[in-house]
Parts: structure tokens; sequence; C-alpha cells
């Protein structure tokens, strides 16, 4: 087929395949519109308008619609989302102003809706998005990426989320007690800590790399306030609480006075397995290790 041809063919074909969604994706703009006006109006309250991927996540989707409710500046909203299709699925990615300001929640958003004889229902939110709706032609080399902050919260979301499920099953196979001890890991940190810092005493050593490690390989915030070898104090901005919070499926694995005392268990021993003593207390987000030892 002469190139010409070809093109205009290929032309045509395109030109038609954008042309039988149109209807469909005014269809789908329908319900988000009508998403937005009954999330506005306080009617997505009901169990009913929710069909979560598992049933223990309808308790956190609720919670997280009426978060929302409460922090979108309504006014501002005025962009239609981008539309995706996939099977009896619709995904929206947008964008949400917030109220008091002129930032975006976490943007962009994905919210995806069942649509089942005729009738749509919220499904899941999510603000971790890999849009492999843009890579390029294949073989491919390269894909897309997201930012490092986010590619951090992923990492993290991981590992928190192995050392929940197995928290989980063991409390419930050995109790708590036993689940708890399972997590003093302070031995092997030590370890590290005085084999990859070792230009410095074993103790400083211990406080210097648990600084690098939320620093860099956590990518949290994290100041150190002082250092002498009879006092430390770290303050950390830890994902661990916050990913208890905004993680459907941790809530029903463990409570958050356990989720809590599993983090202050695990940093207690790897203190303790240094030579230090340690006292944690709370700041608003910010977690301040105070560590100590006998004057030397």
């Amino acid at each position: 087929m002469p190139i010409n041809k070809l093109m205009a063919s290929v032309l045509f074909m395109g030109l038609l395949v954008q042309a039988i969604p149109g209807g469909a994706q005014n269809d789908d703009l329908r319900i988000w519109k009508e998403f937005v006006a009954d999330l506005q109006a306080g009617k997505m309250d009901h169990p009913s308008r929710i069909r979560p991927y598992y049933p223990e996540f309808q308790g956190p989707m609720q919670g997280y619609l009426e978060q929302l409710r409460a922090g979108i500046a309504w006014d501002k909203l005025k962009s239609d989302p981008e539309v995706f299709r996939v099977g009896s699925q619709i995904h929206y990615v947008v964008a949400l102003p917030s109220v008091g300001d002129e930032r975006e929640l976490s943007a962009p958003f994905c919210f995806t809706f069942l649509v089942e004889n005729g009738r749509w229902y919220f499904q899941h939110m999510e603000t971790i998005m890999i849009r492999m709706d843009k890579l390029g032609p294949l073989p491919a080399t390269s894909f897309p990426d997201v930012p490092a902050e986010r590619k951090a919260w992923m990492r993290e979301e991981i590992e928190i989320s192995d050392q929940v499920r197995l928290f989980a099953f063991l409390a419930k196979d050995k109790g708590k007690d036993f689940a708890f001890s399972w997590f003093r890991d302070g031995a092997g940190y030590a370890l590290a800590a005085r084999t990859w810092v070792p230009f410095v005493r074993p103790e400083r050593a211990f406080v210097l790399y648990l600084c690098w490690e939320f620093a860099h390989r956590r990518e949290n915030p994290v100041t150190l306030e002082k250092l002498t070898d009879s006092e430390a104090l770290v303050r950390i901005t830890p994902r661990w609480f916050e990913l208890y919070e905004r993680a459907a499926h941790l809530k029903p694995q463990i409570t958050p006075e356990d989720h809590r005392r599993l983090f202050e268990t695990i940093w207690h021993d790897r203190a303790n397995n240094a030579g230090w003593g340690l006292a944690i207390s709370y700041e608003g987000e910010a977690c301040l290790f105070r560590l100590t030892r006998p004057n030397r």
C-alpha cells in the first residue's frame, strides 16, 4: 500500500477509534459529576455506595471520603479529570484544590469506580500511580517513573505492610508477646552500625547510622540535635505513623496502640544492643529519640 494511503488509513482509523468512545466518555464524565455532587452533599456516607476491593476497606474508604468532603475547596474544583475505562471500572485522575490555600491535596488523585447493571459505586482512592499508559513503543528499555518522594513512600509502605502482616499472623498464632519479641533485631542492627560506620566509637556509630538510615534509606526528615559520648537527641518525622493513618489495609490488621508499640519495641531493642537507653516522645508529627549512657 502506498505510504500516503497507509497514513490516510491510519488517520481515518484513529478518528474512528476516537469517535466511538466519545459518548461513553461523556457518560463517564456524568458519573464523575454525580459523584462530586453527592460527595459535596454528604450522600456518599452510606455503605451501599461503596464497593471496595476488599470488605475490610469499607470503613477506611468511608473515612477518606469524609476527609475529602471537608478538605476540598469546592468553589475551585473546575477542571474535568482524565478518564480511563478498564472493563467495568472507570479511573479518574484529578488534582483537588484544598480549603484555605491554593495548594492541592496530594495531587493527583486516582478515583476508581465500579459500574454494574447501569449503577456506579465508589471503589478506591489512590495517590500512587505509575503512568504506564505513557509507555513508549516496544521494545522498551525505560519506563514511566514517579517522583523520588513517592518512591520512598512506596518502599516504606511495602516494608511496613510486610512487618504488620507478619505481626498479625504471629500474634494470632503465638500470642502478642511472641509477636513483639520477633521484631527485636537490635543485635544485628547494632552490628551493622558498627561495621558500616567504622570511623567512630560504636555508640556514636549507632546514632549516626540511625540518622543516615532515616535520611537516606527511608528518606524521612531527621535532625541530629545533640551527640556526646553519654547523650544524644534525634528528631525524626517517620512515615511509620502517617502510613497507618493513610493506608487502608493496615488498620484491620493491627490496632493503633500495637502499631506504636511495635515501632517502639524495635527501636528500644536496637538502642539497648548498642549500649544506649532510649526514651521516645512525640511532638505533633515529630518523634524524639533521647538516648543516654552512663557517664564515662
